[in-house]
């Protein structure tokens, strides 16, 4: 490592060394070469611009999706003591005036756009004005028609080696299949198409847990939380109306929680958003709309109560959890109603080859939710990457009953009426007349005259479901039409005629009428330091004072993980405080002192030093 990019890493960043694939990334940059660099959330992407930017000479241009993302990344810079603007349609023409004056003195070191800005005549004609380092495109996955989040403006940033061709192009995203690699490299014109670092997509921090839903899920998001009080997290929700409907009832049961979706006002969204990256709401349940915009490491969980479109935006969605490293757990929530629902949505895209890749994706995550084999090995592999199951940190893996259970007959029933009822119903209603159910719906189609009502009594309603998710993801049956309507496969009859058994996990079928499947084995880890939980309540409650009189988000003072190390080893000098990771020069300067003096102050008198 050479002395000035160490230096830059140890006083402006506050890190010793490089996490994994950074400064291979870093030293592409340096040298004036294209790169795509594709490392899990948390995995420290930004890094990988910011320090070339301060290295380089000229103007960084960053490319990014989102308003709330760019302000999210200027206030980071701004703290570490980098010059950091942007130029949006939300300003006025005078802001916009004053910001270009200083581009032009060169007083600003790194400057975010949106996409769209980069077809702009006159923006473009700005840039020939200035000296630019190199142009870093975040959320790159975007560029690729066979991304999740394909975005029209970011497939035209091609124009930007055409138009500037010896000025690199450095592009990140935490999300790319091999054909979206290959689509991002040929879309941005790379002269280096080699240059493609990936990371590896197993989050060894992150426990995954899948479960189906029981009702709306409400009883399972709360037994989950009551072990996770004061802790933060995201609650994704289908729809506006249900995230407001879970907020309310989280609120009900005393948990700080708000909602957030795109139908609030603008003030709303920011009121909310503050609340949250300033540790006043502990729980934020949103739809999709929220999470791409926060910078914030120590989200300890993150909750999908229905099944998400795709697996991309499932990893990039769970991948806002424990970007700190620290142990942090995820669930979802499924059940074949949610495959109808997007089923409609995919059903409206009216370009066929769209509509077919979207059901292609949607089919992706169904087998996912209701497979048995180790999470996160599903994930590695979907992204091109072989690893061995994880053995501890996903409920498949670390169920420690794997006795199986013979369900044959019991699928024969199911199957049965699922033919008998003319493959036209749901899940829902195929068991109530397994259940002999005497709902208005199955007597007004004669159902109680079939040979097939009533014959699954024996069990509950959470065990027909579990039995019908088994033979969706045996693709036994499969989910058709508009409505969600079950229809059998051509391997369903091997089934029926008793040539093929069907099985399941025991441990998945031994359920209660009233009971959740989630995992036995749902648990928190040990923090990584033994520190004192008292004086890191009190560095915490410094930061979000510091966080209120200077407006900033409190994450972006100081994480969790460093104010757990401050608590952990107690640094009573400068020397001692600027050694703890996280904390560099400048921001020992902006916030240290008043933490030195406070940590100071709580330090007992028989207090003895930690082992370094």
């Amino acid at each position: 490592m050479t002395n000035r990019k160490k230096q830059a890493l140890q006083e402006v960043f506050g890190f010793d060394s490089f996490r994994p694939l950074q400064e291979q990334a870093v030293d592409k940059i340096l040298a004036g070469e294209d790169v795509l660099l594709i490392l899990p959330t948390g995995g420290g992407k930004s890094l990988c611009y910011q320090l070339p930017a301060l290295l380089m000479d000229g103007i960084l241009v960053v490319v990014s999706p989102l308003l709330a993302l760019m302000q999210d990344q200027i206030l980071g810079l701004e703290s570490k003591g980098i010059s950091a603007t942007m130029l949006s349609s939300m300003q006025s023409m005078e802001e916009i005036r004053v910001t270009e004056e200083a581009l032009r003195n060169q007083e600003i070191k790194v400057l975010f756009v949106a996409p769209e800005r980069l077809n702009n005549d006159y923006f473009l004609s700005f840039l020939d004005s200035l000296n630019i380092a190199f142009f870093a495109v975040d959320e790159a996955h975007c560029v690729s028609e066979w991304g999740h989040e394909f975005r029209a403006d970011y497939r035209e940033l091609g124009l930007l080696k055409t138009r500037f061709p010896d000025i690199s192009v450095a592009a990140f995203t935490a999300t790319a299949t091999p054909q979206v690699e290959k689509d991002i490299v040929a879309q941005l014109n790379f002269k280096q198409k080699e240059n493609i670092i990936r990371g590896t997509v197993f989050r060894d921090n992150l426990y995954i847990n899948a479960s189906v839903r029981q009702g709306n899920g409400y009883q399972q998001v709360l037994s989950f939380l009551e072990k996770r009080q004061n802790e933060q997290g995201i609650i994704y929700a289908q729809s506006r109306a249900k995230t407001e409907s879970l907020a309310k009832f989280l609120q009900e049961q005393g948990f700080q929680a708000q909602a957030y979706h795109a139908g609030l006002s603008s003030t709303d969204r920011k009121s909310a958003f503050a609340n949250f990256v300033g540790e006043k709401t502990d729980i934020m349940v949103a739809t999709i709309a929220f999470g791409m915009g926060i910078d914030k490491s120590d989200i300890r969980f993150v909750i999908h109560t229905s099944i998400p479109k795709t697996i991309e935006a499932y990893y990039q969605e769970i991948g806002r959890a424990g970007r700190d490293g620290i142990f942090s757990e995820v669930l979802l929530l499924y059940g074949t109603a949610d495959i109808g629902v997007l089923s409609r949505f995919i059903d409206q895209v009216e370009n066929e080859d769209y509509r077919n890749l979207a059901f292609g994706k949607l089919n992706t995550v169904k087998q996912y939710a209701f497979s048995e084999s180790c999470r996160h090995q599903a994930l590695s592999h979907y992204f091109d990457e072989n690893i061995e199951p994880c053995k501890t940190m996903c409920d498949s893996c670390n169920e420690p009953d794997t006795e199986r259970k013979d369900i044959t007959e019991l699928a024969q029933k199911f199957l049965s009426t699922v033919y008998r009822t003319e493959q036209r119903f749901g899940q829902n209603y195929v068991i109530d007349v397994l259940k002999g159910s005497k709902v208005q719906k199955v007597l007004n189609n004669r159902h109680e005259d079939l040979s097939v009502y009533g014959i699954g009594q024996e069990l509950s309603k959470p065990q027909w479901k579990m039995i019908g998710d088994r033979l969706l993801e045996l693709e036994l049956i499969q989910v058709s039409g508009e409505y969600g309507s079950l229809v059998l496969t051509s391997q369903a009859r091997s089934v029926l005629k008793s040539e093929e058994s069907v099985d399941i996990r025991a441990v998945n079928f031994n359920i209660s009428k009233k009971g959740s499947s989630l995992s036995k084995k749902s648990r928190s880890a040990p923090p990584k330091y033994n520190f004192d939980e008292a004086i890191f309540e009190s560095l915490r409650a410094l930061r979000l004072e510091i966080a209120t009189e200077t407006e900033m988000p409190a994450y972006v003072i100081f994480d969790n993980k460093t104010l757990q190390a401050m608590a952990y080893f107690l640094p009573n000098n400068k020397d001692k405080f600027l050694k703890v990771n996280g904390v560099g020069e400048v921001k020992y300067e902006k916030y240290g002192k008043q933490f030195l003096a406070l940590i100071n102050a709580l330090r007992a008198d028989d207090f003895q030093e930690p082992i370094q």
